[in-house]
């Protein structure tokens, strides 16, 4: 049997901390915000998608510029534009579960959170393998969510650098904040979910810019094989 790259990522890391702690093991593993690692490599994510424009415009980029990247879809936009996903998988990318409906989760009863997962989790399947990661929108969370999430073979995503692209900022703002946040092990919030958008544009300055800087651009689960745990 084939295991996903997303599942690998999990057991990988998890059996990592396992390893690491001596007495008894701590569950750090529940939710990602960065990796600690020494390594020079970061991860591009985005959020949202898939949609046409947006998704097709950083699609074209990442192929140009050969970087991986990891999309968390809304279910609602995969039964939308499943192509889109598909040319995700086709070309080398992750893609994890961002909800179906887009809803404030922490907002919601227990059925309802499973059932955003589940919908989604099946919008998903038509197209691309099961996915293994999961962000709940707007980084909002609570225990129950991240039980569910749990339960459901899923581990939760959140991230370390954010320049607020969706609010349409000015290109070089986008930029900036990612330079100067970004450091090793570093997870990049991004969204491909709205159009018109500054996103796209400021990708490629994005990309070269830290690959001037030393960086390597990976999927999240490939982030986790770099874990180190701190002596």
């Amino acid at each position: 049997m084939r295991l996903s790259k997303g599942f690998l990522g999990f057991f990988f890391f998890t059996l990592v901390i396992a390893m690491k702690v001596e007495d008894h093991l701590v569950d750090i593993s529940q939710i990602i915000h960065q990796v600690p690692t020494s390594h020079k490599v970061v991860a591009l994510t985005f959020d949202d998608g898939p949609l046409a424009e947006s998704t097709s415009e950083i699609l074209s980029i990442l192929k140009e510029k050969n970087i991986k990247a990891t999309f968390f879809v809304v279910g609602e936009q995969v039964e939308k534009f499943p192509k889109l996903v598909q040319q995700e998988i086709a070309e080398g990318h992750e893609v994890g579960s961002h909800t179906y409906s887009h809803p404030t989760l922490i907002n919601l009863r227990k059925n309802a959170i499973e059932q955003e997962l589940d919908k989604t989790e099946q919008a998903i399947l038509k197209v691309a393998p099961k996915p293994t990661l999961f962000r709940p929108p707007g980084g909002l969370y609570n225990d129950l969510i991240l039980k569910i999430a749990r339960d459901n073979g899923y581990l939760t995503i959140l991230w370390s650098v954010d320049p607020y692209d969706w609010r349409y900022p000015p290109v070089g703002k986008i930029v900036n904040v990612i330079l100067k946040d970004s450091k090793p092990g570093s997870i990049i919030l991004l969204h491909d979910g709205k159009y018109p958008s500054s996103t796209p544009e400021a990708l490629g300055f994005i990309i070269d810019s830290l690959k001037a800087r030393g960086y390597e651009f990976v999927t999240v689960s490939e982030l986790l094989q770099y874990y180190e745990a701190k002596p």
